[in-house]
């Protein structure tokens, strides 16, 4: 993937992303400064997810850890490189076992 793809491909999962929160009943604050959406959680907790061009892959920090999406060219998806967990179904999870209440993106 070159430079302009991914950033292209990153920018549209963001934007989703933040909009998908925004548009859930989660009480999940977005702010967004470049390429690092921060989601806040009711409890004070946070995810930030961001991208990182040098691996060309998107990067979220939960509580629980580190998680790295890479864009899967076949199924047109950013999937977790560990699990295989697409980005929105890993974020949800995240934001619900960080939050104690159940968050659908």
């Amino acid at each position: 993937m070159t430079e302009s793809e991914f950033h292209e491909r990153s920018e549209a999962a963001l934007q989703a992303l933040e909009r998908a929160v925004d548009e859930s009943d989660a009480g999940v604050d977005c702010s967004r400064s470049g390429s690092v959406l921060t989601l806040e959680l009711e409890n004070d907790t946070k995810l930030i997810v961001n991208t990182q061009l040098p691996m060309r892959q998107i990067w979220v920090a939960a509580r629980s850890g580190g998680y790295h999406f890479a864009y899967d060219e076949s199924g047109g998806r950013w999937l977790d490189t560990r699990d295989g967990t697409e980005l929105f179904a890993a974020v949800s999870r995240l934001l619900s076992e960080q939050g104690g209440q159940a968050v659908a993106l």
